[in-house]
């Protein structure tokens, strides 16, 4: 029977119902899980841990994190009456319990997590704390890719392995090693650091030569037949990369296979530190410190401080510590607990709540075991995010505050050497001054010095306990000698070519050298000569060094030519011959001409100087015709006198004597010129009978550039490049030749013939070719290229920098210039290379000359001139005959006035009375004046 129900019971019933379920979906939804919605300050806030409490790491780690949740509890000036709640889960170190952990952790409603150790963790758990607001602390993950946008409530309370490879590649660069091998654990945390590591390497010019990756928690076989494939490769130089509970495993293995020897070079990240640091691992009598005897690593740099000494000494009195002793990752983790302690003061106190709330899209999986609904979003996580990363102050491990891209300032880390007990400081590293002897802290306040001189580390002890540093490279183990190609020219074959009666196969001054210089390596060089080339014409060396370049052959032997575009794709020695590019023309005796003797002036010259001649002796006439007998007689006689005298000049053979001042002083200047002219006469005639003349219009690099004659180059040579896409050429004109005689066919034809007017080609070749020719043919200009032959080698060969200090030495004691004469002839063309056209003399080599002779001449016949008016003055033609008595003064002035301006025959007269006579007459008129002057009126 059914129970009938009122109808007001009905509606009570409802509405009842209808109230406790959305009570329960009130609470589902997890509104106010603080039960608390207002301002005031939660009692209690979850705050979560996650790492791997067994390992090398977390045994340090967890006691630190423990210990600085009680020291933030015991001080009220922190957090006040807030309690920080300390929710650790453990990781297991792996990727999938760390994920289930994490997930578990998130359903406590935590406000912040520390950790995680593992990089590999951290993306996984990032991808968690993103959806969920959580804010993600962690002073173990140093994978540099974590920085990314991608993961923004990733916060790295550590150092970045970004920073950590730079200081290994600065410490590459000093010790000037090239290549080294990467040996890494295979997930995020050592691809990724590596990879940066090669990114930095490439900045330096060196290279990761070769990456051996392990899994972790590989085998010993595994470890073992790694580093048995490295072992026999060219690089010494090893970076260590991986976990700190696996990488001693690497150096047990690496003794045994005698990898930890003289010779060898391991550097290690700071997982070594993060081991030895524990004290029950450093023991004087260990067998682990016998492993790592020589080894360089890092180690996060913290300074010295009251704070870091003060918890060393606390940290005996902790109780639930594993170790003695702690290492950097406990002190990252203890700044990490109080940062997030200080960023929750500071969001508590500017009035935020800590709420959560249900995400709707967890919700859809209600019907999943795994329980995703009860993942609460952080609501005040995005401002409690940048509380934190805004938060700055002084911890264990310096001052904590960050920069713009979520990494802590002054990055710095200790540059360490394992040796006899433990480690040895031998400097530091920071990216404020590189690697240097004092600690970072004091180089902060100082300018920034980034020169390579600034750039310092004590000495170091390495494996074998050699202080001497390793080369960082041998020859591989693997039974490959290095391919060396060897031009198979068909030309000049002294340079290098193929010997079928040689071991090698290969003979020439090229091969030599190298041979010298490999002789002199302390350290054999197993080579294998290969010859590139079939002989019939030279190969394109450009070709050559491309096949270097893409590992085809391991180096090139022979006359290549440095120049910009082979340096860029390898590397070459230092030049062993100097060379560049001379322009070749042939040559042709001067013909005897019956007027030769007219070439050496110019028409202007001829005309000038014979003017001059004639100039000179009618002025030297003037000034003596009145002091000199020999400068008068009649008419005909004084012009026969003149033209002697000027041209006797000539062979400094005038018999005719100067006796006035004037006069010698205009002949001194005049023979001084004379003998200048009879001298350049001389030397141009002497040029013009005996110089050979071009029989090219091409005299030079401009004369080459601007005509259109076609030109020469050897076939193979870089000089087609060269004239081409430098000088601008066109190529149309360029004639490949294959040998000598073509050369000299070529030459010999000339451009109007169907041969070239000159040839381009390299000065060593040049010199061979004169030798052979006997000097048919001249270099006109100067080299207009500046290079030199080296050996090429892959790109970073350290062969290339010891060869080079070998070549220099085959220099200095004299062994390449005897390998060089027993190859190479000298030809004695050279002295004459420079020889040119010779040109007839213009007027304006000797224009100063002539100015000095005319301005001689100009005052010489001024003060003459002057002096014989003067004279002219005093002289009355009427006081020749006259014995009377003078008339007075102002009638002989009349008188004598009058006189004179009346006849220009009378002054011509005058002149040409000698001067003794005249000055006779004047003394005799003087005397006259006188006596009339004493006699009584």
């Amino acid at each position: 029977m059914a129970f009938d129900w009122p109808p007001i019971m009905r509606k009570t019933l409802f509405f009842l119902l209808l109230g406790i379920w959305i009570m329960l979906v009130v609470a589902d939804e997890g509104i106010n899980v603080n039960s608390s919605s207002s301002s005031t300050r939660p009692k209690v806030v979850n705050i979560g841990a996650l790492l791997t409490v067994n390992s090398v790491i977390g045994r340090s780690v967890k006691p630190a994190i423990m210990a600085a949740v009680d020291d933030v509890n015991s001080d009220t000036s922190v957090l006040g009456d807030t309690q920080l709640n300390l929710i650790l889960h453990d990781t297991n170190c792996s990727g999938f319990l760390g994920t289930i952990e994490a997930l578990e952790l998130m359903e406590k409603n935590v406000v912040a997590a520390i950790g995680p150790q593992s990089s590999t963790i951290a993306h996984v758990i990032s991808h968690v704390v993103n959806e969920l607001h959580v804010p993600l602390l962690s002073f173990g993950a140093t994978d540099p890719t974590l920085a990314a946008l991608q993961y923004p409530y990733f916060i790295r309370t550590t150092q970045n392995d970004y920073h950590q490879m730079s200081a290994i590649a600065d410490i590459i660069e000093y010790f000037e090693w090239k290549e080294v091998i990467a040996i890494f654990v295979d997930d995020d945390y050592g691809r990724n650091g590596i990879s940066s590591l090669g990114d930095w390497l490439a900045q330096k010019r060196a290279r990761i030569a070769y990456k051996a990756a392990f899994t972790s928690g590989s085998s010993v076989n595994d470890i073992s037949e790694v580093l048995t494939a490295v072992n026999l490769m060219e690089s010494r130089v090893y970076v260590v990369h991986v976990n700190p509970d696996t990488g001693l495993e690497i150096f047990s293995i690496a003794q045994k296979l005698g990898m930890m020897t003289s010779g060898y070079v391991w550097i290690t990240t700071e997982w070594l530190p993060a081991i030895l640091d524990l004290s029950d691992s450093l023991d004087s009598n260990s067998a682990t410190l016998a492993l790592l005897q020589g080894v360089l690593s890092f180690r996060q740099h913290t300074p010295d401080s009251s704070l870091k000494r003060s918890f060393a000494s606390k940290w005996g009195n902790i109780e639930s510590k594993e170790t003695s002793s702690f290492n950097a990752y406990a002190l990252y983790a203890y700044d990490s607990v109080w940062l997030l302690a200080r960023a929750l003061d500071i969001f508590l106190k500017s009035g935020e709540s800590i709420t959560f709330s249900s995400d709707p899209r967890l919700k859809e999986t209600n019907s999943s075991e795994l329980r995703f609904s009860a993942l609460h979003t952080f609501n005040e996580g995005p401002q409690l995010l940048e509380t934190i990363l805004s938060t700055n102050f002084t911890g264990l491990t310096g001052e904590i505050r960050f920069d713009q891209d979520k990494n802590l300032i002054h990055p710095a880390y200790d540059v360490l050497n394992l040796v006899g007990t433990g480690f040895r400081t031998i400097g530091y590293w920071s990216n404020h001054s590189s690697l240097s002897l004092d600690s970072p802290e004091k180089l902060y306040a100082k300018p920034l010095n980034s020169s390579s001189d600034a750039k310092r580390l004590y000495s170091v002890i390495w494996p074998g306990e050699t202080s001497v540093k390793p080369r960082g490279w041998v020859f591989p183990n693997n039974g490959k000698p290095l391919r060396i190609a060897v031009p198979y020219r068909h030309s000049y074959t002294e340079v290098v070519t193929k010997d079928v009666r040689s071991p090698e196969g290969v003979r020439g001054y090229c091969f030599d050298v190298f041979e010298a210089a490999v002789n002199l390596l302390p350290y054999p060089v197993p080579r294998k000569y290969m010859l590139y080339g079939d002989g019939v014409r030279n190969p394109s060396y450009s070709n050559l060094v491309a096949a270097v370049a893409d590992n085809t052959y391991d180096a090139a032997v022979g006359d290549v030519t440095i120049i910009t575009n082979r340096t860029r794709i390898v590397d070459f020695t230092q030049p062993y011959m100097e060379s560049g590019l001379v322009i070749v023309v042939p040559v042709k005796k001067s013909k005897t001409s019956p007027w030769a003797f007219l070439k050496p002036f110019t028409i202007e010259m001829w005309l000038v100087t014979g003017g001059f001649f004639l100039l000179v002796g009618f002025v030297v006439w003037i000034l003596e015709h009145r002091f000199n007998h020999e400068f008068r007689g009649p008419p005909s006689q004084q012009v026969i006198t003149i033209l002697w005298f000027s041209f006797s000049t000539m062979f400094f053979s005038h018999r005719e004597n100067t006796v006035s001042t004037l006069g010698r002083f205009v002949l001194l200047l005049w023979l001084f010129v004379v003998l200048i002219i009879n001298s350049s006469y001389t030397a141009s005639l002497t040029s013009i009978l005996t110089v050979q003349q071009l029989s090219s219009r091409i005299e030079g690099i401009d004369g080459m550039i601007s005509s259109n004659d076609p030109i020469g180059i050897q076939d193979g040579s870089f000089a087609h490049n060269y004239l081409v896409q430098e000088l601008n050429i066109a190529e149309s004109r360029i004639r490949p030749l294959k040998d000598t005689t073509e050369y000299i066919n070529a030459l010999r034809l000339g451009p109007n013939h169907g041969g070239v007017a000159a040839i381009v080609d390299e000065l060593p070749y040049v010199e061979l070719f004169m030798t052979y020719t006997k000097c048919e043919f001249r270099i006109v200009g100067q080299e207009f290229t500046k290079s030199g032959w080296g050996f090429a080698f892959q790109r970073d060969s350290p062969l290339a920098l010891d060869l080079s200090t070998a070549i220099l030495q085959l220099s200095e004691n004299g062994e390449l210039q005897r390998i060089r004469d027993k190859w190479l002839r000298s030809s004695s063309c050279s002295s004459q290379a420079t020889e040119i056209d010779t040109n007839s003399l213009s007027l304006s080599s000797f224009w100063g000359l002539f100015l000095i002779c005319g301005i001689a001449c100009s005052i010489s016949l001024g003060i003459y001139f002057c002096r014989v008016l003067c004279q002219y003055r005093r002289f009355s033609p009427d006081l020749e005959e006259s014995h009377e008595v003078p008339e007075p003064e102002s009638a002989r002035r009349s008188s004598r006035r009058t006189l004179r301006s009346t006849s220009f025959k009378d002054l011509i007269e005058f002149y040409d009375r000698k001067e003794a006579e005249i000055k006779e007459m004047l003394k005799r008129h003087k005397r006259q004046v006188n006596g009339h002057s004493d006699s009584p009126d």
